[in-house]
C-alpha cells in the first residue's frame, strides 16, 4: 500500500506565482508596437501634423516615454521642409499623458554635433 505523503500537491513557487500575476497584469497592456503606433496618432491629432517616425521609444517606471519626429512645414524641394522632434509620455496603457517640442530642424541638415 502506497504511502499517502509519497505525492504530496504541487504548489506553485512564489516567484512563479508572481510571474503568473505579472502575465496576466501585461496581457491588459499594449505591446510595445500598438504604443509606438497609437503614440504617433495621438500626438499628429493634438498637433494638427503628421508624425513622420519615432526616433527613440523607452518603458519607464510610469509608462513610456518617445521621440516622435513631425513634419511642421512641407516645402520644395523636400530637403527644406521644417520637421519638429517632439518628447512624448504615455501611461502604462499608452494614453498620452504629456509632450513637449525639443527642437525644429530643416530636413536636409544634420546635427552639428553629430
Amino acid at each position: 500500500m502506497a504511502d499517502k505523503d509519497e505525492n504530496p500537491p504541487k504548489t506553485p513557487s512564489r516567484s512563479a506565482a508572481r510571474s503568473a500575476a505579472k502575465s496576466r497584469d501585461d496581457d491588459d497592456l499594449p505591446s510595445a508596437m500598438e504604443v509606438v503606433r497609437g503614440a504617433g496618432a495621438q500626438l499628429a491629432e493634438l498637433v494638427g501634423m503628421a508624425a513622420e517616425s519615432v526616433s527613440s521609444f523607452e518603458r519607464t517606471e510610469d509608462g513610456w516615454q518617445l521621440r516622435i519626429e513631425v513634419l511642421e512645414l512641407s516645402r520644395v524641394p523636400d530637403t527644406m521642409s521644417l520637421l519638429a522632434s517632439y518628447e512624448v509620455e504615455l501611461d502604462p496603457h499608452g494614453e498620452l499623458t504629456g509632450y513637449r517640442r525639443l527642437r525644429r530642424y530643416e530636413r536636409g541638415r544634420a546635427d552639428k554635433n553629430n
